[in-house]
């Protein structure tokens, strides 16, 4: 948390602010106290769930409301499949939750450290080409509006309002809870594999299609693609969890404690990172075990880095992500990260990347302590030729008029965020930027 007078900065160490007021409210009544009272000083104030957002999505110069504690499950619709959660509730605790219920998420991404507001509201995402992103499984939301009112959006209360708060970037006001639509419980059978990249990008869309859900990472300057494969299966199957010993040597030892070493030395030795590059993917992501479907679909990430991410209509992404591995080449650089290619289904929601398209993901990182601007911005030219959409958690370096480009429902959006926001309290620089002042 961030203490009052203090500074906030996010997950990644890219994005920084000194808010003039921090606020911890615990209940949805705290929230609208706080927005009246800001509204009161002519202060912007913005909601911070976990700081997982590498873009300036979550820069709160005005009152920062912290909503950690703002946390935990309302209400279960058993008949439905349905629960309503406080928004401060983070993606690792939810399973937990659901447990009692044999209730599941029906998709997760990689990270479970955010807040369930936080993911909605950036579009967060998974991988599975018949399955959308989590904002996809939000069917009601219960929003504080810049008068400090509550503004429910559910089946029967402004209901054609949900394809834009389910997804709003926290710019038409604070969420306060959402409700998701769940499955049974289920349980995943992953096989995880190296195998030669060009195969499997030459296989690509017929591998993604195949899969209940499929992903790879790439690892610069290597010739393999490590692949995951999920099987989804009823929760009553035979479940053979990795061995504890092994586990921790693949996913601590290796995967967090030696990466994150060799990523150190590689900043100071840049030529050495192609044959750690090529251990790596000889010591790691060689198994096959299966668990219940948070367990399989979430990874702990202890190496701190960068991110930039783009979504491409499927079939652009073999394209796309052949043209990556040669701008690597070609520019003599030494990317100690992986490239991450994952798909997910078309959606309607206004600002998803996903909107009115099935979709492939690229994802590019950098090693916190190495500056990503140039290959960022290399990596962004390929993407944006193959008409990629930025995912708006992670950086990127489009504006409004770009923007509008590129999602069909842009100014229904931001005529939305005219009505419900009028005097801009929740802005902040980041949202001046993408959406318009």
């Amino acid at each position: 948390m961030t203490r009052p007078g203090g500074r906030w900065q996010n997950w990644g160490r890219c994005e920084q602010v000194r808010p003039q007021r921090v606020e911890y409210p615990t209940t949805v009544a705290a929230v609208r106290r706080s927005v009246q009272s800001a509204a009161a000083r002519g202060l912007q104030l913005k909601a911070v769930g976990s700081g997982h957002s590498f873009s300036g999505v979550a820069v709160a110069p005005g009152v920062l409301l912290e909503l950690a504690d703002l946390s935990g499950l309302v209400s279960v619709d058993r008949e439905r499949r349905r629960v309503r959660l406080l928004a401060g509730t983070k993606l690792h605790r939810i399973p937990a939750l659901l447990a009692p219920y044999g209730l599941a998420m029906q998709n997760l991404g990689d990270i479970d450290r955010q807040s369930i507001s936080g993911a909605v509201s950036t579009g967060t995402h998974g991988t599975g080409a018949r399955f959308g992103g989590i904002a996809t499984q939000v069917v009601a939301a219960t929003l504080v509006t810049a008068d400090g009112e509550l503004l429910t959006v559910d089946e029967t209360h402004n209901a054609d309002l949900l394809p834009a708060v389910a997804l709003g970037l926290g710019a038409l006001g604070v969420l306060v809870d959402v409700t998701l639509q769940c499955v049974p419980r289920f349980v995943l059978h992953a096989v995880e594999r190296p195998e030669p990249v060009d195969a499997v990008v030459a296989d690509l869309a017929d591998r993604a299609a195949a899969a209940d859900h499929f992903e790879f990472y790439w690892f610069p300057h290597t010739d393999l693609a490590l692949t995951k494969t999920d099987t989804r299966l009823p929760e009553s199957a035979p479940r053979h969890r990795l061995p504890a010993v092994g586990k921790w040597v693949d996913e601590t030892l290796l995967a967090n404690g030696l990466f994150r070493a060799t990523c150190a030395a590689g900043t100071v030795a840049p030529p050495i990172v192609p044959r750690v590059n090529r251990l790596a993917t000889r010591l790691t992501g060689d198994r096959e075990y299966s668990d219940v479907s948070a367990a399989v679909f979430t990874q702990r990430r202890g190496v701190r880095f960068r991110e930039m991410e783009y979504a491409l209509p499927v079939e652009h992404l073999a394209a796309a992500f052949d043209e990556l591995r040669t701008l690597v080449v070609e520019r003599g650089w030494r990317i100690s990260f992986p490239v991450e290619v994952r798909v997910a289904a078309g959606d309607g929601l206004w600002l998803s990347t996903a909107t009115g398209r099935a979709t492939g993901y690229i994802a590019v990182h950098r090693y916190w302590r190495e500056d990503p601007t140039e290959y960022f911005a290399a990596v962004e030219q390929i993407m944006l030729r193959h008409d990629g959409r930025p995912h708006w958690g992670k950086m990127h370096g489009l504006d409004a008029a770009q923007l509008r480009e590129r999602y069909p429902r842009f100014d229904d959006f931001t005529a939305l965020r005219d009505w419900l926001d009028p005097s801009r309290m929740f802005r902040n620089p980041y949202l001046d930027r993408v959406l318009g002042g």
